[in-house]
């Protein structure tokens, strides 16, 4: 498909205006034996039509340029011609509406009956200079020029959009696909094929939707484990369905999806343009995996280094202190005045920048090194400067033009990622720093859900569940009358102790909203009234509903966390960490990782909480790692066992100093769900 000796274009057309002319001029350098195809035959630009694709012999690819109707039936002509890979540019297929997926479902049984590859449909197709086959409706990019970048995009028109920007960044393309409905070739199959394929260093996704999350992680993690990925997805405001309870509220596909590419080792970013600043960064930079990495920042001005500090703060990347040695020897290259900590700044650049910068790169906690210097004549010789840190090292400047351009040249030869700018030095850096960290945590193997739960369970029997895996809860009682409530009290009630007394009823998810929740109830005046208002709670389905009771212990003060889990239709089971009670004022996005966890993994998750939140929140007890850890493989493994659990939400989990205690649970089950031995992804 991306590199064929000969191709036909069937649709080919003599009329500028129509997508078959534009094909063929941008296929104006391809090396091959190029068939134009017209039912009309005649001259297209310069060369004699066929009248039939079936007219031809030894065709690799065929790019149809014809409309949808017309698809199936030159499907079949390129299987007598003995066509195996096909490029299907056309709109109007599944993403129009049912008659369009009708004819999409025909163009897939019939590309499969002939064994026919297809790219496709409703694509702009696909560029790879390296090899002069550009198969896309934009003419011009048959001029783009060559390079070790590759990219697959959902859009073709991001994926145009995209080969443009990394052209104006000075970066050469090696393959560029727009995947468009992607009825055939996706992108786990890409990215192998890019995995292997020797001449891409560096891949970029952009993401709008995903059918089989499983196979992408797989995939990426293969792609990642020989290059890095860097990852946008579209959707930031999207808005899960998922709703019925504290845990699916703070999900959706969108932060999900981030949270899964990010675990599978790709680099996630915010914006087109900070994908490409990323890529153009780590297709020459690439650290070896590692949990702490240590970044050095060296400017010829202190402004821009201050703006790249700054940015790479928000960004959860941290300059550590440079040795007393390095420093020492900085002090005998920069004047007295000069920041010589982490940043280092020279005031301007002179004579010694390159041994500053040697100093900088060899300290011991430092493992890359960004640099800014503005392009002043005479200044500073980047390449003599910068050359002996290549592969460690990241530059950006700002100066004319024409300057810039012929720096970035002299650089790149050189093996040095240029950067127009602070903003993208900081996306570069912090870009560097992920990739070596997404690589650094080994995930826990795929498992098989085995049983079910076959119902939504009360609070009771979901703490049960729970306490089978390990988790820690209060000491409880459930009630089914008033009297085994005065019962409980009393067993639960010692030296001066109080209780908490809940409705207990698995349609009752939100027990606080409803007057279900009575904390610090310590005798039997306020049982009664307690008791009184849980009997109140109207009934789910208006009927009457006897009620039951649940007494437990009142748990000790502590910073309180949100754990959590949801099947995800596209990635499976997600394990959620966010911030509760008080905490929940630091505004901090919840932690989403993909089930079941690794001991690796899910430490990992807590230590991403706010470190304010870890040292122990207004002087809360300190989190223990490890046990917060253990819960959240708990949750992972609890729905990766149960096929039919859809959410798994503990709102609360009070950090004690006796460690986490999950003070409420919510199990959802969904008995539509059939358990057929899936496997959880990760």
């Amino acid at each position: 498909m991306f590199r064929p000796a000969s191709i036909a274009v069937v649709g080919a057309s003599a009329r500028p205006g129509k997508a078959g002319h534009a094909m063929v001029q941008a296929l104006r350098h391809f090396p091959g034996t190029l068939h134009l195809v017209n039912p009309r035959g005649g001259d297209v630009l310069g060369r004699t039509a066929l009248p039939s694709l079936r007219e031809a012999s030894d065709v690799d690819l065929a790019v149809l340029v014809v409309p949808p109707d017309a698809v199936p039936g030159a499907l079949e002509d390129a299987h007598d011609a003995g066509v195996r890979a096909a490029v299907v540019c056309a709109g109007g297929f599944a993403e129009s509406g049912p008659d369009g997926a009708r004819i999409q479902e025909r163009v897939v049984r019939v590309a499969q009956e002939a064994g026919i590859r297809l790219l496709g449909p409703n694509t702009s197709g696909f560029m790879n200079p390296v090899d002069r086959t550009t198969a896309n409706f934009m003419p011009a990019v048959a001029d783009l020029a060559p390079g070790t970048v590759s990219v697959v995009a959902q859009s073709g028109g991001v994926n145009l959009a995209l080969a443009f920007l990394l052209a104006r960044a000075g970066v050469g393309l090696r393959l560029g696909v727009g995947l468009g409905n992607a009825v055939d070739v996706d992108f786990p199959e890409l990215l192998d094929h890019l995995a292997r394929d020797e001449a891409t260093t560096a891949v970029g996704l952009h993401v709008e939707g995903v059918a089989d999350g499983p196979a992408l992680v797989a995939a990426l993690r293969r792609t990642t484990a020989r290059k890095p990925v860097v990852a946008f997805k579209v959707g930031r405001s999207d808005v899960s369905e998922f709703a019925r309870s504290h845990t699916g509220a703070l999900t959706g596909s969108y932060a999900v999806t981030r949270a899964a590419l990010q675990q599978a080792g790709a680099v996630v970013v915010d914006s087109l343009e900070e994908l490409v600043a990323a890529l153009v960064a780590l297709r020459a930079v690439r650290l070896p995996a590692a949990a702490r990495v240590g970044v050095g920042l060296l400017t010829g001005q202190a402004g821009p280094g201050l703006v790249v500090t700054d940015a790479l703060g928000a960004r959860g990347v941290e300059l550590p202190t440079l040795a007393d040695a390095t420093r020492r020897r900085i002090a005998e290259l920069l004047p007295p005045l000069t920041f010589q900590r982490n940043p280092v700044d020279t005031g301007r650049p002179s004579p010694t920048f390159g041994d500053v910068l040697g100093a900088v790169a060899g300290d011991p906690a430092i493992d890359v090194v960004g640099v800014y210097a503005l392009d002043e004549p005479g200044a500073l010789d980047p390449v003599a400067a910068l050359g002996p840190a290549a592969g460690r090292v990241l530059f950006a400047s700002g100066g004319p033009p024409d300057a810039l351009a012929e720096r970035c040249r002299a650089l790149d030869a050189a093996g040095i990622p240029m950067l127009a700018g602070p903003g993208d030095l900081a996306t570069a850096l912090a870009a560097v720093v992920a990739d070596a960290r997404g690589r650094a945590v080994a995930d826990a193997p795929p498992v098989a859900a085995t049983r079910t739960v076959g119902r939504t369970l009360d609070e009771h029997e979901g703490k049960t569940l729970l306490e089978s895996y390990g988790v820690r809860t209060p000491a409880r009682r459930v009630a089914a009358d008033r009297a085994q409530a005065r019962a409980a009290l009393a067993d639960l009630v010692h030296d001066g102790g109080r209780v908490v007394v809940k409705v207990l009823d698995a349609a009752v998810l939100h027990k606080s909203d409803v007057g279900g929740v009575h904390v610090g109830v310590a005798d039997a005046d306020a049982l009664e009234a307690a008791l009184d208002a849980v009997d109140a709670i109207p009934s789910v389905d208006g009927g009457p509903t006897p009620r039951r009771y649940l007494l437990e212990a009142l748990a000790a003060p502590g910073v309180e966390l949100i754990v959590g889990a949801v099947r995800d239709a596209a990635f499976g089971p997600v394990v959620l960490l966010g911030l509760g009670g008080a905490a929940a004022e630091l505004g901090r996005d919840p932690v989403l990782r993909l089930a079941p966890l690794s001991v690796a993994r899910s430490e990992e998750m807590v230590r991403s909480l706010p470190p304010a939140v870890l040292a122990g929140f207004r002087g809360a007890p300190p989190v223990d790692v490890p046990a917060l850890a253990g819960v959240l493989r708990a949750v992972g493994q609890v729905v990766c066992d149960h096929g039919d659990v859809t959410e798994l939400d503990l709102n609360p989990v009070r950090m004690t100093a006796d460690g986490p205690l999950v003070l409420d649970a919510v199990v959802v089950a969904d008995p539509a769900v059939p358990l057929r031995g899936d496997t959880c992804p990760a």
